[in-house]
């Protein structure tokens, strides 16, 4: 498998894109436990059939473009690859030096905002990103040393993690979270996405709460014909406070990131992960709310 890993590294971002489209319909074929999830959650967002036929090829896509991103030679920057919208507002957030939250959620190519960001800003800060380790040993491997760059580092989803992002906003850093990730049992609330009850980390909140950071959003979407990515980066909700109740203060946090990373998702439904499974209960929680049939 690492063979065929480091021979599609080699290959053009357009050839990857074109072979992951067929990649995705592949995979929504032979899978009917992901092809019904995928529907139903598109469903939900108010995709109609050509939005839905849309985001079973971009899934593809970002399959496809992962070999090319995680094995991409550090000195080899993405250069014209990538296009920026509202790379100011990550600079003034640097200049302030109270440290930085980036939150994308599983929308267009989520791993190159970390890389582009890294390039661009790399002389000025290190960004530090959560991700859950693959449960295959070699596949984790892979992760690890792909994901370790030159003003780029990586926190696991565990306390461990936690404790490592909190270190680098107090030292003025930058951190980035998928906030759309089902987060581990007693580090989320319930609230709605997308109408729906969906576990929800309480991570982003606490982190700027904690710490004073600055609280951004961010996501590349993928352009066609392998031409790169733009990257839009946005001013984030003000976050809710001043509530005595620090569990309805939370409910209230994760509402609010909920409802920002559904903004987002908006903007390009075609290329959100509608196949995640996002609506899930965390391991060992129990029954939770009810879940879309």
């Amino acid at each position: 498998m690492l063979v065929l890993i480091r021979w599609l590294a080699r290959r053009r971002l357009a050839t990857l894109h074109n072979w992951g489209s067929l990649l995705g319909w592949l995979g929504y074929a032979l899978s009917p436990g992901y092809r019904r999830r995928l529907v139903r959650h598109a469903k939900l967002a108010g995709l109609d059939g050509r939005q839905r036929r849309a985001a079973v090829a971009q899934a593809g896509r970002m399959v496809a473009e992962m070999p090319w991103l995680w094995l991409r030679p550090a000195d080899q920057p993405l250069g014209g690859l990538v296009h920026w919208d509202g790379a100011g507002l990550i600079q003034t957030a640097i200049d302030r030096g109270k440290g930085l939250v980036l939150l994308t959620p599983h929308l267009g190519c989520f791993e190159v905002c970390a890389q582009a960001i890294a390039e661009r800003f790399g002389d000025q800060t290190s960004l530090t990103a959560m991700y859950r380790p693959a449960r295959q040993v070699w596949l984790r491997g892979l992760e690890e040393t792909a994901r370790n760059r030159p003003g780029l580092a990586t926190a696991p989803a565990s306390l461990a993690g936690v404790r490592q992002m909190i270190r680098a906003l107090r030292q003025g850093r930058a951190v980035g979270l998928l906030p759309d990730q089902v987060p581990p049992q007693g580090m989320g609330v319930w609230v709605p996405f997308y109408g729906q009850p969906a576990y929800t980390m309480t991570l982003a909140a606490r982190l700027v709460q904690q710490t004073g950071a600055a609280l951004l959003l961010i996501w590349a979407q993928r352009l066609p014909h392998g031409a790169g990515f733009e990257i839009y980066v946005s001013p984030a909700s003000a976050l809710p406070s001043g509530w005595s109740d620090e569990v309805a203060l939370q409910v209230a946090c994760a509402a609010a990131v909920n409802a920002d990373m559904q903004r987002l998702i908006d903007q390009c439904p075609e290329q959100y992960l509608w196949g995640y499974h996002r609506y899930k209960s965390p391991r060992s929680l129990g029954r939770g709310p009810a879940k879309p049939r």
